[in-house]
């Protein structure tokens, strides 16, 4: 292999590369939207627990019944 054909497998998998991890991001990006508007879950709450830090301040999400079963069994 020469120098010129390594260079450019470099090229094309750095494009590839970047077309590759821009789609993930817009899927990614896609199902955090669709998440959001559906209701399952609602990230400005996660948003806020930058601003919300303090030892006092509520939870976020409180432990469903299936982690307290889980919790239990471990112990």
């Amino acid at each position: 292999m020469d120098m010129e054909l390594i260079r450019s497998l470099q090229g094309w998998g750095y494009v590839s590369m970047i077309f590759i991890l821009t789609i993930g991001l817009y899927a990614y990006i896609y199902h955090l939207y669709k998440s959001q508007r559906s209701g399952v879950k609602d990230y400005e709450k996660y948003a806020n627990l930058a601003l919300d830090d303090e030892l006092d301040d509520s939870l976020v999400e409180g432990l469903s019944s299936q982690d307290d079963k889980k919790d239990k069994q471990e112990r």
